[in-house]
């Protein structure tokens, strides 16, 4: 090999080396985001919601690592087919899920590829994260998935378990993703600004927590409102809080429903609530 070969092959390495140091430089974003939010009040997933996220990712993307858990494949199965008695049985909710997670991904991947962003599809369920070796398979997956420019997409794997069909609509599973991918921010995206000292939608004059520090000072204050769209509320939310915050995680609640939610809570300009020791 010539000198000048050498030189430009040297090069060439130290410009790989240069772009492995900056993406593992890259801060870790987990993004939460529920069935309630992903159809804007409605029964039907709304385009518009998931296009949104996409236009914030890609801007997101220049300072983070980005992984979205996402509910909404029931929902998405409701606008193909209606399995008698879903709404009760978790049998039928599960193959409701079946039928709907394919449609959910097909959904994200057409939306997100037109801003030239790619997605993977992970499926998980509690024991994945009660088993070290899973738990290091599956941070290696998504590290090794940050490393190609993938976006993972991470859902409950509600065919062989039932915990956020009947509990938390992935609150706690994006807490524990959060965790084991030693995140420095996940965002839930609800359809409330944050934590408030009564339940806005029922009390106008309700008072806004902008940081929480101590779970205690306000696990008082929840007050569901009834859904009957996703399973999370802001009882689940208090626990992915508590999860994060036992390990050194930050958490925001932030309003889904306001324009650019997630650009505009990072530069300070809308209220959310913050979760932090």
């Amino acid at each position: 090999m010539t000198s000048n070969a050498t030189n430009k092959y040297s090069h060439t390495q130290q410009h790989k080396h240069n772009i492995r140091v900056f993406a593992s430089m890259k801060k870790k974003l987990i993004i939460k985001i529920g069935t309630s939010t992903l159809t804007a009040g409605t029964n039907r997933i709304s385009f518009a919601v998931i296009e949104s996220m996409a236009r914030q990712i890609v801007e997101l993307k220049k300072t983070y690592d980005v992984v979205i858990v996402s509910s909404g494949a029931i929902a998405t199965a409701r606008q193909f087919v209606e399995i008698n008695g879903y709404l009760k049985n978790v049998d039928s909710k599960q193959a409701m899920s079946a039928i709907g997670q394919t449609k959910l991904i097909e959904l994200y991947d057409t939306i997100f590829s037109t801003f030239g962003l790619n997605i993977a599809q992970i499926l998980l369920t509690y024991r994945d994260f009660e088993n070290p070796v899973a738990n290091e398979n599956t941070r290696n997956t998504i590290n090794r998935l940050w490393q190609a420019g993938y976006i993972p997409i991470v859902n409950e794997n509600d065919t062989v378990s039932i915990e956020e069909i009947l509990l938390g609509d992935n609150d706690k599973l994006s807490a524990l993703v959060a965790v084991i991918t030693e995140a420095d921010l996940l965002v839930l995206v609800s359809d409330i600004d944050g934590i408030f000292d009564q339940n806005p939608h029922l009390h106008p004059e309700a008072k806004h927590f902008s940081e929480v520090s101590d779970l205690d000072s306000v696990r008082h204050c929840i007050e569901e409102k009834n859904s009957t769209l996703g399973t999370g509320g802001m009882s689940s939310k208090v626990y992915a809080a508590e999860i994060c915050m036992r390990n050194d995680v930050e958490m925001w609640i932030v309003n889904g429903q306001r324009s650019n939610y997630i650009i505009q809570a990072l530069k300070g300009e809308i209220p959310f609530t913050k979760f932090k020791k």
